[in-house]
């Protein structure tokens, strides 16, 4: 599949939200199944409400509709998903190449048993500086912080 048509851009959440609530959806029940789809819908609400009217999002788009989404806090990568059926076509380096142009350093938290995320961070150059044994919202999901300077 090419991506010759790539565009990122800013998030619109006139006509964003929805499709990129549904991205993450369907990108976290393929990485992070060991949360649960219960678990999983109700952090749905939250990053339609509060994750992503707060942060600063990019939007990758092929043929003008949205493949995937980069969300920062800063300098932090509060998320980046892309549409199952998307991955593995270079959409994720896109958006990470995007992001550190502008910020030069970037940071995230990575689940520890999401093994494709790790290998796909670490191919990109990021290099571990924490773990925790639980996440943001106290379950015992070990994560791993992950940093990278342009």
């Amino acid at each position: 599949m090419e991506n010759n048509g790539l565009v990122v851009r800013p998030y619109n959440a006139a006509t964003d939200l929805k499709k990129l609530s549904t991205i993450w959806f369907d990108a976290s029940l393929k990485a992070h199944p060991f949360i649960g789809e219960p678990r999983l819908i109700e952090q749905r609400r939250m990053i339609e409400e509060i994750y992503l009217p707060k942060a600063e999002t990019s939007v990758a788009c092929l043929d003008q509709k949205p493949v995937g989404f980069i969300s920062l806090l800063d300098c932090f990568i509060g998320g980046i998903f892309i549409a199952p059926d998307r991955q593995g076509y270079g959409i994720g380096r896109r958006l990470i190449a995007d992001a550190l142009a502008r910020k030069q350093e970037l940071s995230l938290d990575v689940y520890l048993a999401n093994e494709q995320a790790l290998r796909f961070y670490k191919a990109l150059g990021f290099h571990e500086v924490s773990r925790r044994d639980i996440d943001d919202f106290g379950f015992p999901f070990p994560t791993a912080t992950l940093r990278l300077r342009g």
